[in-house]
C-alpha cells in the first residue's frame, strides 16, 4: 500500500489530544453529570475513584444504560459508567490508538500520563487528523 508521506509519518497522540476534559467522582449523580456534558459541551466525562480514573461515561451509555433500562436519574455514574477504562500514553502513536478503538470498540480513549488524565483523543479526532493531512 501506498500512503502519502504526511500518514506515513508517525503522529502522536499528544499531539491531537483535548486536553480539556471533564472528570467527576463516582458517586455524582447521572443526572449531574449529564448536566456537566451539556454546560461543558463534552460527549464523555471520565470517572474517578479516589483521584484515579476508573471508567468514563459517555452519552451512548445515557442512552443505553439510563433511557433503556429505565434506571433512575439520581443512579451514581459508577453504575452506569463503561469500566474497565479502556486508555492511551500521550507518547503512542496515533495507530496504535486506531487499533485500539478498533479492537476495543470504543470511540474515546482517556490519556492518561502518571494515573492522571491529561486530554481525550476521540475516532473523530483521527478522521480529522487524517483528513486535514
Amino acid at each position: 500500500m501506498n500512503l502519502p508521506n504526511s500518514i506515513q509519518q508517525k503522529t502522536w497522540v499528544r499531539q491531537i489530544m483535548n486536553n480539556s476534559i471533564v472528570s467527576v467522582d463516582s458517586s455524582v449523580s447521572a443526572t449531574d453529570a449529564a448536566k456537566m456534558m451539556e454546560d461543558t459541551e463534552v460527549g464523555a466525562i471520565v470517572v474517578l475513584e479516589n483521584n484515579m480514573p476508573v471508567g468514563i461515561v459517555t452519552d451512548r451509555d445515557f442512552a443505553i444504560k439510563v433511557v433503556a433500562h429505565s434506571y433512575p436519574i439520581d443512579t451514581p455514574v459508577r453504575r452506569i459508567m463503561s469500566y474497565p477504562l479502556i486508555s492511551i500514553d500521550p507518547d503512542s502513536d496515533l495507530w496504535v490508538a486506531s487499533d485500539l478503538m478498533s479492537t476495543r470498540n470504543v470511540r474515546k480513549l482517556p490519556v492518561i500520563d502518571d494515573d492522571k488524565v491529561v486530554g481525550i483523543v476521540t475516532s473523530s479526532d483521527l478522521v480529522k487528523h487524517i483528513a486535514d493531512h
